[in-house]
């Protein structure tokens, strides 16, 4: 790092971004799933509500049967204690931002305690009326917050790892999106109706639909979402923001080599995607999801080691900050 910074203020601030972007994409992937149900009347909403789960690490308690959207809902819409929850990860945002206001702008506070604030109003409309507006009203906070984070803050060591932490969220956020296509049966792979769904999920189907003259090939949503190096929420764009605040963090790494391990990490799945086969990118989709949530976890655990010193790294479902 450039200047001193307290550990306890650059691990708020890490989780600040993380958490914020998991709101926004769990919000995100529960939009594109439920809908994906509703538009096909041959699911079976138990067996789609568990691989739901399973793509967010998430299981239900075993004498569990006949699963809903309802458990879904409660699991990782409303779940208070878990940060892999959209009410669990705005909560986790705001305790964070609140550790950390010294470095943390007034606006930003104010925008994240309002948003917390008013989740529960938030969700009594959606009981009544569906999850489509609480979804949205997630979509457009999170969008604000990081608005704010944008125009508020200096581009110093702070504002680093907000953005890495963003970063690296969101990279395993795309990942789990496509996870809900990549694990659907093999008959529905090739539906373009299904994945401009997953388009819109990420806000990028207007600017895909541009990129590719209206083409829907699943090979190309796919191609766009994950090797894109314009769209800010590819997975590859992600990935070349992630290094690049790992590199300011550590301008001194070195002639030998980089020696940092969650650069490293990274900087293996930014090139192990820009080199990737396009033949095998939708083939062997599962793998490469799999393999850049294992990044993600990887890199986090390697930053938390050496800037916030934890014990041990932590998975999606346990990470606490």
């Amino acid at each position: 790092m450039n200047a001193p910074m307290l550990s306890r203020i650059a691990e708020s601030l890490f989780w600040i971004g993380r958490y914020v972007e998991r709101a926004d994409g769990t919000a995100r992937i529960l939009d594109a799933s439920l809908s994906g149900m509703l538009e096909d009347p041959w699911t079976s909403e138990d067996t789609a509500c568990r691989s739901l789960l399973s793509v967010m690490g998430m299981a239900p308690e075993d004498d569990v049967t006949g699963l809903t959207t309802a458990h879904v809902m409660d699991a990782l819409a409303y779940g208070v204690k878990t940060p892999t929850s959209i009410v669990g990860a705005l909560g986790a945002a705001r305790d964070n931002a609140r550790g950390a206001r010294e470095v943390v702008s007034s606006e930003l506070w104010e925008s994240l305690n309002g948003t917390w604030n008013a989740l529960p109003a938030q969700r009594k409309v959606a009981e009544l009326i569906g999850p489509a507006g609480f979804f949205a009203y997630v979509r457009d906070r999170t969008a604000t917050l990081t608005g704010i984070v944008e125009s508020t803050t200096s581009r110093d060591d702070g504002y680093r790892f907000l953005v890495l932490g963003r970063s690296l969220e969101r990279v395993d956020v795309v990942s789990r999106l496509l996870s809900t296509r990549a694990y659907a049966p093999a008959s529905r792979l090739n539906d373009a109706a299904s994945w401009m769904v997953l388009l819109r999920a990420c806000g990028a189907d207007d600017t895909f639909l541009r990129a590719f003259r209206g083409q829907q090939d699943p090979h190309l949503v796919v191609q766009f979402l994950l090797l894109d190096r314009l769209f800010p929420r590819s997975v590859f764009h992600a990935l070349t923001t992630a290094e690049a605040c790992l590199a300011e963090l550590d301008p001194d790494a070195g002639r030998a080599g980089v020696a940092d391990p969650a650069r490293r990490a990274v900087g293996r799945a930014r090139t192990s995607l820009e080199y990737l086969d396009s033949a095998s990118m939708l083939r062997d989709l599962p793998e490469h999801l799999e393999r850049l949530q294992e990044t993600c976890l990887d890199a986090g655990a390697a930053v938390a080691e050496r800037y916030f010193q934890y014990a041990q790294p932590l998975a999606w479902t346990h990470e606490e900050g």
